[in-house]
């Protein structure tokens, strides 16, 4: 904290409260000054300033103090009195208007860093000019009656030595007419100290007539007090000073011309002129004033005694009248010499008089305050009488560096107190606020000194604006620093600013905001500083730097849309009046998704689609693995040949071929709800062609001519018109919010070096928005098959662009995008080459052969579908072979494409499976004598298909119990379709095993012709296995391929069964065999079925626009279910004559058994001779051991060995008397059996009388010699078929 003396108020008040001179002078004396460009108190006014003066003063005490530091304010008598309120305004005004015009070339810098503010001195951080503004505002109340510090202590009359009668004029100035109203009105004591200056032209007057004149004056007025100013030395009047004194008094005329008649020799005689004036004069006459007054006062007022005397004098005034005019106090009232003596020991530095002279008239005049009622201004000048003491009294304390709580508690009270006075005392608030802020100032304590600032705003928008920005400066001064205060009073000050037409100041004001608000999360003030600041801007005709501050606005999602029409409208107005188009570097309309950034560009890999160059890498690659050769040095890939070839410095730069385009995506987004326009939107790139390193790696000449140094580039224009490259275009509108992806392109038609910089684009066809890509990197969708090392953002975007080569262009026709589960559908590939350089050796890999089969040959492509895969008259079943090694087809040998030839190729799809389904297909091809870089290529291409759900089908197989070859099939078909309606046409078995027949006529099956949406259906089938037993030799029958299809529809009996044993069925089925259970495939007693249908109807036909003509529907590994491992028949005699009168009745059986299961299963066979009950005689009705079906349609099938005996009635009682029968063959016996077999088993039994006996009495114990799965038995038993024999007494 500095020292009180020393702070801006400690200086402020040594030049405002400081003696007054009053200057009297004749027309003559002007006339002589005017020759400097100056008048007489101007000249003089420079020299008024004492640093220095070292005078010796005794005022109240014996001890004397020194007089350093000391000025003379120096005023005409007319110019004496209280100024004009509209006049002084005018002046204030005309100030702030001066200062912003000074600081109208520093608008075009760049705002300052709040860093830099923070960095400065106190004195640079607020403008120089508040310290003018703040002193010509302190002087708009000179010259009140009430405080001596502004009245004249001495006069100065000064005459010229060319004017006629010097010593009359020298009485004549000092006339009661000139004189100030001060004096004649009687605030204050006419008789002040009276100095005569006799001032001499050296240009015009002779040395003989001053001197006369000079001697007449003091024999007149006395030798001391008149003097001689000799002046106007120079003859030319041409003289410029180095450090001219006038400059900082005189702004507004040349600094050359001031003072241009005064030599060095004359400066100095002013210098000591007024140095002579001052101390040998002012101070003793003003020091001579303070041991009167102080000695009158002492002896009336001071002591207990006179204090008494004085309050009970004060009382007795209550009862005299009091006059409505004229100043209360006159100037030789006790209360006015009593200020006089305050004031005058204020200006000669006693402050403890001052003081203690401030004190004593306070009391006084808060006796008054509270025994007198004034009206009107009498309230108001008494009132102000107080306060200003109070006012000097907080200064006082201050200078003196004595109590901080006294000054403090002083100017807070003086300040209320003319607060209270309303407007009338706004003035006063006002000075005594400058005041008290100032020393807050001095003492660090800036946050109240700015609450200090804004309380002394005002009604005044001009006044208010000033206060509001000093307030803003102490907020930035604080410890630590109240950086949103600051810039939010900045902003207030320069809303008033521009209210008074005060724009240079409301731009400075809101260039200083900006620092604060430029990193903040509060974007609707920055948008405020920025959009008005851009106003203003353009408002002065800085046009440019307008449009700056505007384009700062435009990313304003967040506002209201009103707000975003006028932000945008006006910002384009400005735009347009400066004639002429604006590049912006990072403009943010439209906002760009670097994010979304993807490079999409041709290599050795191409692409078909975008669809194709935006699948992931590591998918092409799996595919890629089987088609792509390896080199002789073991397996690698193309990164590893290039690698090899390429120069050194080269190795890590993408590859692209020239006449190529290297394609970039790229998300722009409009922040804004309104819509916006984007025209012309473009890359920028540049191009330098190949150096002589790079020729050597082809050996062919480049098709380009070059010269000995290389070349750059850049598009700067608007689009194509290069020969090294052309350009795309693009425009667009995007909608309030919208994001929309968009492609761009650039070709290269040379062999060099291609990068590419940024993009760019037009906003209304004046405005080109600029983004460079160098910090962000890009996502390169060509990534190459091992990591790079570490790829700088710019080498993302950097290419190696090598010479045209052929390249293979695919599309697949035919192809829907929506289809139905098992939809069969034919489709054409078809391939160009557009090179006159051949490509050989094609060969194609598909991800998903489930859903796609390429055909056997070209021929295919004339035949009718689906009539071709009808069967034909004597067809035989033969597979055909195709040109597939594993997942890779190889197109023949002979097959080369190259100017407008292209091929054509057979496709079959089937949509195995609903759902979205991604195929991805690529095409490896070679190239000779083209390039030694790159030997081959590849053609990506990528397909979505969307399959909807059709039939769902499942089969139960469950044996014959008694008719071992031959199966039920259950057949259950549920439509998942939501809306559409299918037709079953065919079921046909897979291979020769298995034949197939109906159970129930094709009319019963389906009666209303379709399958409706959300239907199912149950049907039965007869499956009989034509595999021999394991007696006779192990092979297959031959069955008439008729056998293995049943039609399942009965219009067009004439049409033709599909084929299920050739391709494309046949390759398909295989296809789903692998994919629903590989594991089983080595198991041969399985069944597979195959369903064909065909959509009847469809409610949409729009999302299905080319309706199927076939549907196939694979079953496959589909199990015989049954709950024991074994079925069996007991074969033998129905009924028997025998004459049991001669011998006992022995009947030969056999038993066929056959392993259902899988696993070797051991059984024994375990008889009984007795039966609990036996059956009576009754006719025979036939074979009672034949298998019948009953079917349950509501769950699944389920067949087991004992279906006949649960449906076996009790036999009549009458049989109980029948004599038994006994098994005389082998009791018990063990048989292996293996999995799927069949074997037969001899028996015979003992029948000892007529009857009909059941041959149940037997079971079968199995026993399986390993665990199928968790939920199998591992052995069982099984109780024996019923079986009745009937034995007859033969006549």
């Amino acid at each position: 904290m500095v020292e009180p003396v020393n702070s801006s108020l400690g200086k402020m008040l040594l030049e405002e409260v400081s003696p007054v001179v009053m200057v009297l002078c004749t027309p003559l004396v002007e006339e002589t000054f005017v020759k400097n460009g100056l008048s007489f108190v101007e000249t003089l006014k420079p020299f008024c300033n004492f640093s220095n003066i070292d005078v010796p003063v005794r005022t109240s005490g014996d001890q004397l103090y020194r007089l350093k530091k000391f000025t003379l304010r120096l005023f005409y008598a007319s110019d004496i009195r209280q100024p004009n309120i509209q006049v002084a305004k005018q002046r204030l005004e005309h100030l702030i208007t001066q200062a912003g015009e000074k600081d109208f070339q520093d608008l075009e810098s760049d705002p300052p860093q709040i860093a830099d503010i923070l960095s400065n001195p106190e004195s640079e951080i607020a403008p120089t000019w508040f310290q003018h503004y703040n002193k010509e505002l302190i002087r708009t109340l000179s010259f009140s009656d009430h405080e001596a510090f502004d009245h004249p202590v001495a006069c100065l009359l000064v005459v010229s030595s060319k004017d006629e009668e010097p010593i009359n004029k020298f009485v004549d100035l000092f006339n009661t007419n000139r004189l100030p109203s001060l004096l004649n009105d009687g605030a204050m004591d006419p008789k002040i100290l009276k100095h005569y200056l006799l001032v001499h032209d050296n240009q015009d007057a002779t040395t003989e007539r001053t001197s006369k004149v000079l001697s007449e004056m003091r024999s007149t007025f006395g030798n001391n007090e008149c003097n001689l100013l000799c002046t106007n030395s120079s003859k030319e009047g041409n003289i410029e000073h180095q450090a001219n004194p006038w400059a900082s008094f005189k702004s507004d005329v040349s600094a050359d011309k001031l003072g241009c008649a005064l030599t060095g020799d004359d400066i100095v005689e002013i210098k000591d002129l007024m140095q002579e004036f001052a101390s040998r004069h002012v101070i003793p006459y003003m020091e001579q004033k303070v041991r009167e007054l102080n000695q009158q006062i002492s002896a009336t007022r001071k002591g207990l005694r006179n204090q008494i005397k004085n309050l009970w004098w004060r009382k007795g005034k209550d009862d005299v009248p009091d006059s409505t005019k004229g100043s209360m106090y006159t100037f030789s009232s006790t209360e006015s010499q009593i200020r006089i003596l305050g004031d005058y020991a204020f200006m000669l530095h006693d402050y403890e008089l001052a003081l203690s002279s401030y004190r004593l008239i306070s009391t006084d005049y808060k006796l008054d305050k509270a025994w007198k009622h004034y009206a009107g201004v009498q309230v108001a000048s008494h009132l102000c009488n107080y306060v200003s003491v109070e006012e000097m009294m907080g200064l006082a304390y201050f200078i003196s560096d004595q109590s901080k709580k006294e000054a403090e508690y002083c100017m807070e009270n003086a300040f209320s107190t003319y607060m209270k006075l309303g407007k009338s005392g706004f003035q006063n608030s006002t000075r005594c606020g400058l005041w008290w802020a100032e020393m807050l100032k001095a003492r660090d304590q800036y946050k109240e000194a700015a609450s200090v600032y804004f309380r002394i705003c005002g009604e005044e928008p001009l006044h208010a604006a000033v206060m509001l920005e000093q307030a803003s400066y102490c907020f930035v001064l604080t410890k630590p620093a109240m950086l949103h205060k600051y810039g939010f009073h900045l902003v207030l000050s320069g809303d008033h600013y521009k209210n008074c037409d005060q724009v240079n100041h409301a731009i400075r004001t809101y260039r200083s905001a900006i620092s604060v608000y430029k990193s903040t999360t509060w974007s609707h003030i920055k948008d405020h500083v920025y959009f008005h600041i851009g106003q203003w801007y353009a408002i002065v005709g800085m046009h440019e730097v307008a449009v700056r501050n505007m384009l700062k606005v435009l990313d304003c999602g967040y506002q209201s849309k009103a707000t975003q029409e006028i932000f945008l409208r006006d910002f384009f107005n400005i735009v347009k009046k400066t004639g002429m188009k604006h590049e912006v570097v990072g403009l943010q309309l439209p906002v760009i998704n670097m994010s979304s950034l993807q490079v999409i560009y041709d290599d050795h890999r191409t692409y078909a689609s975008q669809a194709s160059a935006l699948v992931e890498e590591s998918i092409w690659q799996s595919l890629e693995d089987d088609i792509i050769p390896s080199l002789n040095s073991g397996k690698s890939n193309w990164l590893e040949l290039q690698s090899k070839l390429l120069p050194k410095k080269y190795k890590e730069s993408n590859v692209c071929v020239a006449g190529e385009s290297v394609k970039v995506d790229l998300e722009f987004r409009n922040p804004l709800l309104i819509s916006t326009s984007v025209t012309s939107v473009s890359l920028i790139c540049e191009l330098t062609p190949n150096s002589d390193d790079l020729k050597l790696v082809d050996k062919e000449p480049s098709s380009s001519s070059l010269g000995p140094e290389s070349s750059t580039e850049h598009n700067q224009g608007t689009t194509s018109g290069f020969s090294s490259f052309t350009l795309s275009e693009v425009d667009f509108t995007l909608s309030g919010g919208e994001k929309k992806l968009v492609r761009l392109t650039v070709t290269p038609s040379e062999e060099g070096i291609l990068k590419i910089v940024g993009v760019r684009w037009e906003l209304s066809g004046s405005i080109v928005g600029v983004h460079h890509f160098q910090s962000v990197p890009a996502k390169a969708k060509t990534a190459k098959g091992r990591k790079k090392n570490k790829l700088t953002p710019t080498d993302a975007l950097k290419f190696l662009v090598i010479k045209s080569l052929p390249r293979l262009e695919g599309s697949m026709d035919h192809l829907p995008e929506t289809l139905h589960a098992g939809d069969l559908r034919y489709l054409v590939l078809e391939l160009k080459n557009k090179s006159d350089s051949p490509i050989k050796n094609l060969k194609m890999k598909i991800s998903h052969p489930r859903f796609v089969s390429p055909g056997n040959n070209e021929e295919e492509l004339t035949t009718e579908f689906p009539d071709c895969l009808k069967k034909g008259d004597g067809q035989t079943i033969v597979q055909h072979e195709t040109n597939r090694t594993s997942s890779v087809f190889a197109f023949p040998k002979d097959i080369s494409l190259q100017g407008d030839r292209s091929l054509k190729w057979p496709i079959w799809l089937r949509a195995a499976i609903p759902g979205t389904i991604s195929l991805y297909f690529t095409i490896y091809y070679e190239m000779e004598n083209v390039s030694s870089i790159m030997k081959y290529r590849t053609l990506r291409m990528h397909y979505n298909l969307q399959v909807l759900p059709s039939l769902e089908i499942s089969f139960g197989i469950t044996p014959s119990p008694s008719r071992l070859q031959e199966f039920l099939v259950r057949m259950d078909i549920v439509n998942r379709s939501k809306s559409d309606y299918f037709q079953i046409r065919q079921l046909s078995t897979v291979g020769c095993r298995w034949g197939i027949s109906l159970l129930q006529p094709v009319d019963t099956i389906l009666p209303s012709k379709s399958l409706l949406a959300g239907q199912a259906l149950s049907c039965f089938f007869m499956i009989k296995d034509c595999k021999k037993s394991e007696t006779e030799e192990d092979k297959t029958m031959s069955l008439p391929p008729s056998q293995t299809d049943v039609k399942l529809f009965t219009q067009d009996d004439d049409e033709k069964l599909f084929d299920i044993v050739n391709s494309p069925l046949a390759s398909f089925h295989e296809s789903e065999r692998s994919c629903q259970g590989a594991s089983d495939q080595v198991n041969p007693n399985t069944v597979d079925f195959i369903l064909i249908s065909r959509l009847a109807k469809s409610s949409n036909p729009s999302a299905v626009p080319d309706l199927p003509k076939i549907l196939s529907h694979h079953s496959c590994h589909n199990r015989i279910r049954s709950s024991n491992p074994l079925s069996w028949s007991l074969d033998g005699p129905q009924t028997i004559y025998h004459d049991f009168s001669t011998s006992l009745c022995e009947v030969k059986l056999k038993m066929i058994i056959r392993n259902t299961c899988d696993k070797l299963a051991t059984v024994s066979i375990e008889t009984n001779d007795y039966l609990p009950e036996a059956a009576a005689p009754s006719p025979s009705s036939g074979n009672q051991s034949g298998w019948r079906y009953v079917p349950t349609v509501t769950e699944e099938m389920k067949l087991t060995s004992d279906v006949m005996g649960s449906r076996l009635g009790k036999p009549p009682s009458s049989m109980e008397s029948s004599p038994p029968f006994i098994w005389s063959g082998l009791s018990s016996t063990k048989v292996p059996i293996q999995p799927m077999s069949t074997t037969e088993i001899p028996l015979q039994i003992s029948v000892f009388s007529p009857g009909i006996y059941n041959l149940s009495s037997y079971k079968l114990n199995w026993e399986l010699s390993e665990h199928e799965n968790a939920s199998s038995s591992s052995s069982g038993t099984c109780q024996g078929y019923p079986y009745h024999l009937t034995v007859l007494q033969s006549e």
